[in-house]
């Protein structure tokens, strides 16, 4: 999965007002219906956050405390947000942990050990988080251990929905009950 979003604006998206060092900004994604469904991010000031009015379905949701860029640093190389940065930029130990963002973790730390980015090393001390080490960087990082049942993938349907496509408004199974599947003519 790749898609291409904004990296941490300046400014409060609801006040419009500057981000001062060491502010916590809660950044959104955020499937907007009105532009046909694109994700967007949106970075809101936490104290402004209870007016933010999403445009469409959240994904995911996290905390972070803003930092001003430096000249040297390369805005373009950021701006390209990909399931391994998301994965990384959630997992990091300065952004809190909401309980969505730790199932898009689970879900993404399964894409990315299919895809062999991250490797699974066991479970932490207290057996509660799976331990995975990012197979590049060389960094530990701990997800909340989950039965990835059909119930844990249908809880999180309108997170995947919102961030690869689709929504909750579409028909789950095109087959009704007590339908006949298989059509006459094939039979």
């Amino acid at each position: 999965m790749e898609m291409t979003l904004q990296t941490l604006a300046p400014r409060c998206h609801q006040t419009a007002r500057d981000f001062v060092e060491g502010e916590r900004v809660v950044s959104f994604l955020v499937r907007d219906v009105s532009q046909g469904g694109t994700v967007i991010r949106f970075d809101v000031a936490e104290s402004a956050q209870a007016d933010f009015q999403n445009p469409g379905p959240v994904a995911c949701r996290w905390v972070q405390v803003f930092k001003i860029r430096k000249a040297s640093d390369n805005p373009e190389r950021a701006l390209k947000l990909t399931a391994e940065t998301l994965f990384l930029a959630l997992s990091d130990p300065a952004n809190e942990r909401t309980v969505e963002t730790e199932r898009l973790l689970q879900v993404l730390a399964l894409m990315l050990e299919r895809k062999r980015v991250l490797r699974a090393k066991g479970r932490s001390s207290d057996k509660t988080r799976l331990v995975y080490e990012h197979a590049k960087l060389h960094s530990l990082h701990e997800v909340e251990s989950a039965d990835l049942s059909p119930e844990f993938f249908l809880s999180i349907q309108e997170q995947l929905a919102a961030l690869v496509g689709g929504g909750a408004g579409q028909q789950k199974n095109p087959v009704s009950e007590g339908s006949d599947p298989v059509p006459a003519s094939t039979r």
